[in-house]
């Protein structure tokens, strides 16, 4: 149990609790981007294989309690209205987790690098996509694919998803239960993918452990803090912030 923690160090596990308590806040504010900040931040000072592990878990619960935050019916609602979406990111999330072992980890890190610089350079920009009814279908499947794939590979498929609810002009607060329910679902695949993986094993999962708790305070926080204040203010500064996490990835990738 004490191995893992042993090989990180004690000033590298409390930069990490710190880091999943931030993670947290920004989560409970906008509804995502716990993960890009976390694999952004943890793989700059440990491996990326470590750092992905470490953020299965405070994702799998975070997004579980955002989810349900209306009720079961509301998140059960929201399941069949993007059942689409989600299985085909379920299919692809599956297939490409089986691909960490393999990719170096330059190639990862541009990959989880690139989607956040542009999404975030887009959003900052005032690009918004806007998808007629009779597209929804194909930008479901499509979406859903580029998504999961990107999500098994890093635990990261905020970008795309974001993207794509607003797009539809969803709701706010609907927007915040689809996502729940939506990364919730992807968590969930997501543990399951790297149990089968091993990047979460006996040694690593005890790392993810440690991080829940900080992540789950950060949360509630940030929920507490976006019930109360501008949402389009936070929305902007977690923007830059994502842009600045994914330029440094980017930086690591090719540098």
């Amino acid at each position: 149990m004490l191995e893992i923690f042993a090989e990180i160090g004690l000033p590298l596990v409390l930069v990490s609790l710190g880091l999943a308590v931030g993670a947290g806040v920004v989560k409970g504010m906008v509804g995502f981007a716990m993960p890009m900040i976390l694999i952004s931040a943890l793989s700059s000072f440990l491996p990326p294989d470590l750092a992905l592990a470490g953020l299965i878990l405070p994702a799998l619960v975070t997004n579980g309690m955002q989810a349900l935050r209306q009720g079961g019916a509301a998140a059960w609602a929201s399941v069949r209205q993007f059942r689409v979406f989600l299985l085909t990111g379920f299919v692809m999330l599956l297939i490409s987790a089986q691909l960490v072992a393999v990719v170096s980890a330059e190639v990862l890190l541009l990959m989880i690098g690139g989607p956040v610089v542009l999404f975030a350079t887009a959003q900052l920009a005032g690009w918004q996509l806007h998808i007629r009814p009779e597209q929804r279908r194909r930008a479901e499947v499509g979406v859903g694919a580029f998504a999961g794939f990107i999500g098994g590979m890093s635990g990261v498929w905020g970008p795309p998803t974001v993207a794509y609810l607003t797009a539809l002009g969803t709701e706010k607060r609907e927007q915040m239960r689809v996502q729940g329910v939506i990364y919730g679902l992807g968590a969930a695949a997501l543990t399951l993918a790297h149990t089968g993986s091993g990047v979460l094993n006996a040694k690593t999962v005890w790392f993810s452990l440690a991080l829940l708790p900080p992540a789950v305070l950060g949360m509630v926080l940030g929920t507490r803090i976006q019930d109360r204040i501008d949402q389009v203010a936070f929305r902007r500064a977690t923007l830059i912030v994502l842009l600045v996490a994914g330029l440094n990835l980017v930086r690591r990738a090719v540098f």
